[in-house]
């Protein structure tokens, strides 16, 4: 008599997708030869290769991760059925401790030198940016020392925390991605009390040796735009673009400037993109500063369409405002039980409510 038939469900997702980039990018075998070996049923490599694909998937918790892999089909994730029932978040701590104890730097380097070559990456033009991780929590052994040989990162309190909780330990994340579709190819985590215009000097030097030239343009914002960062890059034959901050006397003086003088705006092409969807009119114009900035650099300044619209929308809105404000007190004053008896009085509530 046949055995009765049975149906299984398993769940294939985006698997196959995230597996076919990890196997262009050679990850899995690139982390086997980097870790420590072990004796374990279940290596380093393997839990790993689950928890990172749970991070691009889902970033649950690693106590979560044996639940998280059972509706797969095991061999997505490169295990067998045996292997799945191993997967505990003791395997996933102790997987990620041996990656603490690797040679991450030389792992790192490896995989982008695979990525630039598999994927042909344009490295002419970097973005760089950074941001803060808030943490809740002591963690009394990320204090900036040595941990098993390894040094780790120091998580401080910053009353410039981004997530506006100065109360509690951060760290700071910095990313360089490609222009080329935004593929990351270098990060530094540095510690939370670091200042952001204080790491685009290591950063620079960094992605030159990476590139192997100086000859590529670094793009960051404001932070950048300091006299011994951008001195420094333009000292070693490097290129640059930020953004001037409004702190900068630069921007008052081409401010006081275009008052008394019209700027000759030159008309960027529309994209195809643009042109596709119907644009007509100009979304970007740029135009050169009469004068450079006190380092001796060029100052473009740059008119976009979309802001202009948004500033006359904001505008509007403040005049709307300022009316209702200024009949409200043209209506208070009407009562003969109004407070405000004087001229002086009446100015300032005017000049109060128009705002």
């Amino acid at each position: 008599m046949p055995a009765p038939l049975r149906i299984t469900s398993e769940k294939f997702g985006a698997l196959p997708i995230v597996n076919h980039f990890l196997a262009r990018l050679r990850l899995l075998a690139r982390l086997s030869r980097g870790l420590p070996s072990t004796e374990a049923a279940l290596t380093f490599e393997k839990v790993l290769g689950v928890l990172l694909r749970n991070l691009i998937l889902d970033r649950g918790p690693i106590y979560g991760t044996e639940a998280w892999v059972l509706p797969f089909s095991p061999d997505l994730l490169d295990l067998t059925p045996e292997e799945v029932r191993l997967l505990n978040d003791d395997r996933g701590g102790r997987a990620l401790e041996a990656l603490f104890d690797a040679d991450r730097a030389s792992l790192l380097t490896s995989v982008l030198i695979d990525a630039i070559e598999e994927f042909g990456l344009d490295l002419s033009e970097l973005h760089n940016d950074s941001t803060s991780v808030t943490f809740t929590g002591a963690y009394p052994e990320a204090n900036g020392g040595l941990l098993r040989g390894k040094l780790t990162i120091a998580l401080r309190r910053s009353a410039q925390n981004k997530d506006h909780r100065p109360d509690l330990k951060q760290l700071v994340w910095i990313l360089t991605v490609t222009a080329d579709g935004a593929v990351p190819i270098h990060y530094k985590v540095d510690d939370g009390n670091t200042e952001d215009s204080t790491t685009h000097r290591e950063t620079w030097d960094t992605l030159k040796v990476l590139t192997g030239t100086s000859d590529f343009l670094y793009v960051a914002d404001c932070k950048l735009c300091t006299t011994g960062a951008m001195t420094y890059i333009h000292e070693q034959k490097g290129r640059f673009l930020t953004v001037l901050p409004e702190t900068r006397k630069e921007e008052g003086a081409f401010r006081a400037w275009v008052q008394e003088h019209a700027p000759a705006w030159q008309e960027l092409p529309l994209t195809d993109g643009e042109t596709a969807h119907g644009e007509s009119l100009p979304r970007w114009k740029t135009t050169e500063a009469p004068e450079r900035s006190r380092e001796g650099f060029r100052i473009v300044w740059v008119w976009g369409a979309g802001k202009e619209r948004r500033d006359q929308l904001t505008r509007a809105e403040l005049v709307r405002k300022a009316m209702r404000n200024l009949e409200a007190l043209d209506k208070r004053l009407q009562n003969p039980r109004c407070k405000i008896r004087t001229r002086d009085g009446v100015v300032e509530a005017a000049e109060k409510a128009r705002g």
